[in-house]
């Protein structure tokens, strides 16, 4: 009946690691907040240093150990030994109540599982109550172990009454032992151990020199902190279940601050600033108070903390204790902790001490070798902060807020006029990822993915519709003739398509890349370009309404245009150039006439491929490369050098992911801020610099891509009706999959196809085409997009739906 560790003897602690609690204590939104997670290995304190954050650590080493308590050995206790020997559990067995409450004592136990079954043995509950009556059983999760029910299910509330907090029904099932343990481990017991660490930071609550209260959503106090009743003079009882406002306020505060502070906070926004508190013997004490919310079930705000440091007459944090802590509360050795005063600004809008904030994490940044850029610039700002004015000081605060955010260039995908096809027209372009239901549910099911995992055409069985004559000089002279101003913005693109059967890539790829000789500098054959050409286009859906291999030979055109404007040529090197034609005829190959959105939604293979990032971008580049290099006859790349080939690579893909449209307030601020702004200066340096190259051509690639509400109005009308059909053929689908619709104003039914488009030059192409004319000079297509708005609004004012107006 002794306790008997399923442990070999004489082995160190350390090689029996094999559970490890990592509870991360991280700093979320001011609030200290536990998260735990499970990690197995037999070294597990090597993980510690791949949990080095910006905050602090709470680093929890411990063995799951776990008793099991049967009076004698049968299949069942037998089963669950085996499923600790195979989950790598500590595991003791006790055979009477005695011998496990002397074992629990000993070894205190995360786990216990007492047999329920036979009361000849032991009175299990009797057992149960005996551990819990142990002052530290409190987090140990304890199984009864009951036989079958041969008739009506009997009740639990007895087991529960005597301290159970689970029942497992009998079943020797070694499988069936080893899942309920899995269950205990990520259940029950994963919640006593972050309520274990729970317990640590509630001392650290109560140790904690700042004044610290928490209160409910609606402003009830729950909580506040020994320090707070010190700075305060209340005790406890005093304030807890009271509204904060029976808690008398100080006349020094502005009448309107408290009106700011909640309607800040009650946005979900933190608060930090300066503020006049009453004591209880009437005294006002100057305190820097930040506040925060924390969000809670629901995605609603749930309580407030507040932290609260008294500040001297000169606005300094009064940090020693014994300014102000008494000194039964805190032993000797706390004293030193914090000594002296620390200056103190305010991140507030609203408060009349908003500028006296200082971090005393900067000490430690200043202090780093390696510094980032961004690093730099908030060093210098707050190098800046010690000597401006008050005004001057706020500014600098809020400038700091926007720079620690992750997305500088990208604004927030709010609407002037919440449009509610612009709202659609955004959600649905820039929006990654799975998108909810109406419920919590996620759709993710393979039954309605739209595979589109690489099926390419081989060049050896291009479909014969899509054959094209051997060179330049064997094109049939109705082509030729469409294509003699193939170099004019006005070129129509579909009289091209229909005089070349829907080939118009392959074409007008030959002449455009004739032009800007491609095939001498990559040193290959015309034949060479002419059947990759024709295997690229064999890779587009012609199926598509949009997305075919007429759109990729249109973005090819608007590339070669721009490519031809004198500071585009200053800008960019002959490689540069063949890399935008190649990324232009690519940037869309294989598209399967569905939105990132749809992908991701649909559980499709190319959106677990691509962790749902950029799908279709990085679908485009991968596949472009791996139809050029699988087969020298169309291997366009094979001659020139590994360098060379590599430069080309990097430049042709970052131009495919730039088309991406989640980056493009990204790619279009970047290019205002860092080429447009400063060529009133330096022109020649600007231009010159490999990364404005890189912003350029990013610029380049996306103008052309979405430029045709910058063509002849005729083109217009036309790729606006293309786009429409394939967005409504997407909402069809989607409600006849059941998947959530990503775009609900583009119902066939319902849609202002003029609406559409003027949201959509409204939000994308205005401020991007004035960008690029800009820099590019291009007064035609400016004047295109102008006539083209304008005659989408014409036919909006008339509340009409459709592409064109009825005829008279």
């Amino acid at each position: 009946s002794m306790c008997v560790p399923n442990i070999a003897p004489g082995h160190c602690g350390d090689v029996f690691m094999t559970k490890t609690l990592i509870s991360k204590s991280s700093r979320m939104r001011g609030m200290v907040c536990i998260s735990c997670t499970f990690l197995t290995g037999h070294s597990s304190l090597l993980l510690a240093p791949k949990l080095r954050l910006a905050t602090i650590h709470f680093l929890i080493v411990f063995f799951l150990q776990v008793l099991l308590v049967f009076a004698k050995e049968d299949s069942q206790s037998n089963g669950f030994c085996w499923a600790c020997e195979k989950a790598n559990f500590r595991c003791n067995m006790a055979r009477t109540p005695e011998s496990a409450l002397e074992c629990f004592l000993e070894k205190h136990h995360d786990l216990v599982i007492i047999d329920h079954r036979h009361s000849r043995h032991f009175d299990a509950e009797a057992l149960c109550r005996s551990i819990r009556a142990v002052n530290f059983s409190e987090n140990t999760v304890i199984v009864a172990v009951v036989k079958r029910p041969d008739r009506e299910e009997a009740s639990v509330m007895p087991l529960i009454n005597a301290g159970f907090n689970r029942r497992y029904v009998e079943n020797a099932n070694m499988m069936a032992c080893y899942n309920e343990l899995l269950q205990l481990e990520h259940g029950e017991v994963q919640s006593q151990f972050k309520l274990r660490a729970g317990n640590a930071i509630f001392t650290a609550l109560e140790q904690s020199q700042e004044g610290i209260e928490i209160t409910s959503e609606d402003q009830i106090i729950q909580y506040v902190n020994p320090a707070y009743e010190s700075i305060m003079g209340y005790q406890q009882g005093e304030l807890i279940g009271k509204e904060i406002i029976e808690v008398p306020k100080s006349e020094k505060n502005k009448p309107d601050l408290l009106e700011t502070i909640n309607s800040c906070i009650r946005k979900g926004k933190e608060w930090q600033g300066i503020y006049y508190a009453k004591k209880k013997n009437g005294d006002s004490v100057q305190q820097n108070v930040k506040i925060t919310p924390v969000i809670g079930q629901g995605g609603k705000i749930r309580h407030y903390v507040s932290l609260k440091w008294p500040l001297n007459d000169n606005n300094k944090v009064m940090l020693d204790p014994s300014a102000f802590w008494s000194p039964d509360i805190h032993s000797s050795k706390h004293k030193d902790r914090r000594k002296g005063s620390l200056d103190v600004r305010s991140t507030s809008r609203g408060s009349d001490g908003s500028s006296q904030r200082r971090h005393s994490s900067m000490a430690r940044i200043h202090s780093m070798t390696i510094e980032a850029p961004i690093t730099k610039v908030i060093n210098i700002i707050n190098a800046a902060q010690e000597s401006s004015p008050m005004p001057v000081a706020e500014a600098l605060d809020r400038v700091l807020e926007i720079l620690r955010t992750t997305e500088l260039y990208s604004p927030q995908l709010g609407t002037k006029d919440e449009d509610p096809h612009t709202n659609d027209l955004v959600g649905g372009l820039m929006t990654d990822g799975l998108r909810r239901l109406s419920g919590n549910e996620y759709i993710f099911s393979t039954k309605h993915a739209v595979d589109v995992l690489p099926t390419f055409q081989n060049p050896h069985h291009i479909p014969s519709h899509l054959i094209t004559p051997l060179s330049l000089n064997d094109i049939p002279p109705r082509i030729a003739q469409t294509m003699e101003n193939e170099d004019s913005w006005d070129f129509d693109i579909f009289n091209l398509e229909a005089a070349t059967m829907k080939r118009t890539l392959t074409y007008l790829g030959l002449k455009i890349f004739s032009r800007f000789g491609v095939c001498e500098f990559l040193n290959c054959p015309e034949a060479t370009l002419r059947s990759w050409l024709q295997v690229i286009e064999a890779n587009y859906h012609s199926s598509n309404s949009y997305h075919n291999s007429c759109h990729a030979a249109d973005v090819l055109h608007a590339t070669a245009y721009f490519l031809c404007k004198e500071r585009v040529k200053q800008s960019l090197d002959p490689i540069d150039e063949v890399a935008a034609l190649i990324a232009a005829t690519v940037h869309d190959v294989d598209h399967p006439g569905r939105t990132n959105s749809f992908l991701c939604n649909a559980g499709s293979e190319l959106a677990v491929l691509y962790n749902d990032t950029a799908v279709l971008e990085s679908h485009h580049a991968a596949l472009a490369f791996q139809i050029t290099t699988r087969d020298d006859k169309c291997n366009i790349f094979k001659n020139i050098e590994r360098n060379e080939y590599r430069s080309l690579r990097q430049a042709i893909i970052d131009m495919v992911l730039a088309t991406e449209m989640t980056k493009h307030f990204e790619h279009v601020n970047k290019f205002v801020n860092s080429i447009n702004k400063p060529l009133a200066e330096s022109v020649k340096s600007i231009l010159t610099s490999p990364e404005n190259r890189i912003l350029v051509k990013r610029m380049l690639i996306k103008c052309a891509d979405i430029s045709n509400p910058c063509r002849p109005l005729e083109l217009c009308i036309e790729w606006a009706g293309r786009i429409s059909e394939e967005y409504f053929a997407q909402t069809d689908e989607e409600k006849r999959q059941g998947l959530p619709v990503v775009m609900p104003v583009f119902d066939r039914n319902t849609c202002s196809i003029p609406k559409s488009q003027i949201s959509f030059i409204d939000y994308f192409i205005t401020d991007m085409f004035d960008a690029w004319d800009a820099f590019a000079d291009l007064p035609n297509l400016m004047q295109h997009l102008d006539n083209n708005f304008k005659y989408w609004k014409s036919l909006d004012d008339r509340k009409l739906h459709s592409l064109r107006p009825p005829p008279e």
